[in-house]
């Protein structure tokens, strides 16, 4: 990324206290925080910020320095070089003439460009020669800016290891000295550095006078906002009473940018000045959220166009608000949620810079879906065990998904089969206005016609009886802890039995009742409770699911019962293959309808086993096992094993409709099969035996619940 040259950045302090070597409980880092952002200014057209860090490199100024101190060596050289030519050497006496090689320094603040180089490469000319001729230095020592002895032996030793071409008794060019020069910078300990000739007896001494940084004594932080006072801590605890290393602080700036960028924020280091005392000074940029805004465009053109959503309808799913520091993670979460809505069709995100506040401006770019109209249809019937295309089902529905411009949802479908016909009116509020909790509303009118053979079925004659329910109801829905959500509902159904003739029953053929009434319907009105847990959302993942339902007795002859039932599963990754274990049970109590009881057998159930031909009972649990593992493309190979049972509970039903019917009560199964991914979802094909020796294919669409 391109740095932005124009960046200015004004904030309150964050002052951090100074470190100590063993830190008590009254040194804990208290910052006092202040959001008082004024003045960041981004030269971009774009919003660019790069995650750079300072690279501790030499002023340019010095460039200009370097080529008169060169002179100087020139100067000496000449002298040098004339009088081993034939010249006389006249006696110094216990006097040093010295003479200034190069020098260079170096600050904290104010770093230039790391690809801008400050050393001079002599050119090719007249002089070039005289420049680049060899001095024989015959001693090569570290001293301080006053010319003594420094008083820590390690910093001078870092200062010697640096330097590759200045030895005792070696021949140098000015090249070479620069170079070291840049070394003992370039090691970190250093803030200056000058070289200096001393024409002694012996011959020409050089002497490497270094100015050490200071030691560190403390730190202040400005503009960090969202950057834990901790992690500062940390980076600088190591670093306390010790000389400032210019390397360790440019690593201590590269972590600092990339906790940002690990976070997807737009913040960076963007200034870093060493101070009297020993006192680091970090200026930290960290860009705000000005504003946000919605711009529609137009599904083929890409074009700004008019929206039919209303804007705050988007903005308040949107957990990126004014004032925080923008989070590209955070912003892509924003995407994903406005998509979910399921009436938009692409969503974006474009920051840019709010004029010269400093601050991001967001613009959203949404291409709206078509908000409703008509489709049709169809679907396979689990309750159906007379074949395949008996338990067919038609369906046609029409639906608008943004109501209002608000994202409410009105829907109107009926599915129709030979036995099956459900016809429902659903009106849906995802979030209602003024609540924080995103909670929804749903209103229910459902008229729907089941088969009632899996209680009821296997009358002689072939004949049937099929259930009748009228529902109408009221649900609030919110999540309530991350991956969790909570359902409570008021519903009242009227349910009865009729024979297949259409006429109203109160006992099937072996003369159980089919009402708990003894009528020919029974009426109830039920309070619902539910609690879900979803994991990641595919099946593989886990999944809990709690729910009961209370009968309330608004009237003596409406129903008063108990009944809670309980699913869960997990997958476990097996190298390529899955295995996916689920279980489930339920218990209910008080008066109810035999058809309401929990039935046992089936494709979403016992495998090789009819729908409900294990049993029907107060009581069940049913557990199933399976490994799944890819065949070729959309192919998968599954192999299962299923258990359930009524736990004895089958009798207590009134009427003992399962007793009635010899079902056993328990039973397992298991088999293979294959899975298909399709339009539809998966296709199911499933071949299975159970215990009592007896075969069974099942075909489902979706998977098993």
């Amino acid at each position: 990324m391109q740095r932005n040259e124009g960046v200015q950045f004004t904030s309150s302090s964050l002052k951090i206290p100074v470190f100590s070597p063993k830190p008590s409980p009254s040194q804990t880092l208290v910052p006092q925080l202040t959001r008082t952002h004024e003045g960041v200014r981004f030269a971009s057209s774009s919003l660019k910020i790069p995650f750079f860090s300072p690279k501790p490199s030499l002023p340019q100024a010095l460039a200009s320095q370097l080529a008169r101190t060169r002179n100087s060596l020139t100067q000496l050289i000449s002298s040098i070089v004339t009088r081993a030519n034939g010249s006389k050497r006249s006696s110094i006496g216990s006097t040093e003439k010295s003479i200034v090689l190069c020098s260079t320094s170096m600050s904290l603040a104010g770093f230039p460009d790391a690809t801008q180089s400050v050393m001079e490469v002599p050119q090719k000319g007249p002089s070039s020669s005289r420049q680049e001729e060899r001095v024989l230095i015959s001693e090569v020592l570290v001293r301080n800016k006053d010319g003594e002895e420094l008083e820590r032996k390690d910093l001078e030793m870092e200062a010697l290891t640096a330097l590759k071409a200045c030895r005792a008794n070696s021949a140098l060019t000015v090249r070479e000295v620069q170079e070291d020069v840049h070394r003992i910078i370039d090691s970190g300990y250093f803030c200056s550095c000058m070289p200096v000739a001393v024409d002694t007896r012996d011959g020409i001494r050089l002497v490497f006078q270094v100015e050490p940084n200071q030691e560190f004594h403390g730190l202040v932080c400005e503009g960090a906002n969202v950057l834990p006072t901790k992690f500062l801590q940390d980076s600088f605890r190591e670093a306390y009473g010790k000389v400032v290393n210019l390397k360790r602080l440019d690593e201590v700036m590269t972590s600092i940018n990339g906790w940002y960028t690990e976070r997807g924020l737009f913040g960076l280091v963007s200034g870093v000045e060493l101070r009297s005392g020993g006192i680091i000074r970090l200026q930290v940029a960290e860009a705000e959220v000005n504003n946000i805004s919605i711009r529609f465009l137009d599904r083929k053109t890409g074009e700004p166009t008019k929206g039919k959503t209303k804007p705050e309808t988007i903005l308040r799913q949107l957990t990126t608000k004014k004032g925080q520091v923008y989070s590209m993670i955070q912003g892509k979460r924003d995407v994903d949620t406005v998509l979910t809505m399921g009436i938009m069709e692409d969503v974006s995100i474009i920051p840019q810079p709010a004029g010269d506040t400093g601050k991001v401006d967001l613009i959203m770019n949404v291409v709206e879906r078509p908000s409703g109209g008509f489709s049709a249809g169809g679907g396979i019937s689990s309750g159906i065990t007379s074949g395949p295309l008996s338990g067919l089902i038609g369906s046609f529905a029409y639906s608008h998904r943004n109501v209002f411009g608000k994202n409410q949802k009105f829907n109107i479908s009926l599915e129709r089969g030979q036995i099956d016909s459900i016809f429902r009116i659903n009106y849906t509020v995802p979030w209602i206005e003024g609540d924080d909790k995103r909670t929804s509303r749903t209103i229910m009118v459902q008229n729907s016609r089941t088969p009632g053979t899996l209680v009821h079925g296997n009358e002689p004659g072939q004949s049937s009886l099929t259930i009748g329910r009228v529902t109408a109801g009221l649900e609030y829905s919110r999540p309530i802890r991350p991956k969790w959500s909570a359902t409570v509902g008021l519903i009242f159904q009227r349910s009865g039995a009729r024979d297949e003739n259409g006429d109203p029953i109160i006992k099937d053929y072996f003369g159980s009742p089919v009402t708990a009434s003894g009528k020919t319907h029974d009426n109830m009105l039920l309070l619902k409770l539910e609690s879900v847990y979803t994991g990641s959302g595919d099946q593989g993942s886990s999944m809990f699911a709690f729910n009961m339902e209370q009968g309330i007795p608004v009237f003596p002859e409406w129903l008063f019962f108990n009944r809670v039932n309980a699913r869960g599963r997990t997958g476990i990754e097996i190298g390529p293959a899955r295995l996916l274990v689920s279980l489930s049970g339920g218990h209910v109590v008080g008066n109810f309808a035999p058809h309401e009881s929990f039935a046992i057998g089936g494709t979403n159930s016992v495998r090789g086993y009819e729908e409900g031909a294990v049993g029907s009972g107060r009581s069940y649990v049913v557990g199933s096992g399976e490994v799944s593992f890819p065949v070729g493309g959309p192919v998968e190979g599954v192999i299962f094993a299923d258990y359930g049972s009524d736990l004895g509970s089958g009798s207590t039903v009134p009427g003992d409709p399962a007793g009635a019917r010899l079902k056993p009560g328990s039973g397992y199964g298991y088999g293979f099969g294959i899975r298909v991914d399709s339009p539809l979802g998966p296709l199911r094909l499933e071949y299975a035996f159970n215990d009592r020796q007896a075969k069974r294919f099942h075909f489902g669409v979706g998977y098993r619940n």
